[in-house]
């Protein structure tokens, strides 16, 4: 599974932010890991410098293997807030959609 992060210019892409989008979407989706071709994770900054409740946005695609892509986005104060709370709609629609596939 690949992950490819891309960011604003309001949010810094530094290697601590990197690793900590890498080890909390493989550790949370790894049960589709086989599935998965790649993660693609766009972080925003909806105020700019302002300053306000839940500004930061995670947007979440998928790409499952033969399938059309899957997206989620989350808001939050931080931007593990608001990747947390992607993850946790990923990992929801993914489980629905491989249960569907499953009982066909």
């Amino acid at each position: 599974m690949n992950i490819q992060i891309n960011t604003d210019h309001n949010i810094e892409g530094n290697e601590r932010l990197s690793t900590y989008l890498e080890t909390k979407i493989t550790d949370a989706l790894s049960r589709f890991e086989q599935q998965l071709s790649r993660i693609e994770v766009h972080l925003t900054d909806e105020n700019g410098e302002k300053k306000g409740k839940d500004e930061k946005r995670c947007l979440l695609e998928a790409r499952l293997d033969g399938m059309d892509p899957v997206a989620v986005s989350g808001l939050g104060d931080t931007v593990e807030a608001a990747v947390n709370h992607a993850v946790e709609k990923m990992k929801a629609k993914l489980t629905t959609i491989t249960d569907k596939i499953k009982n066909h």
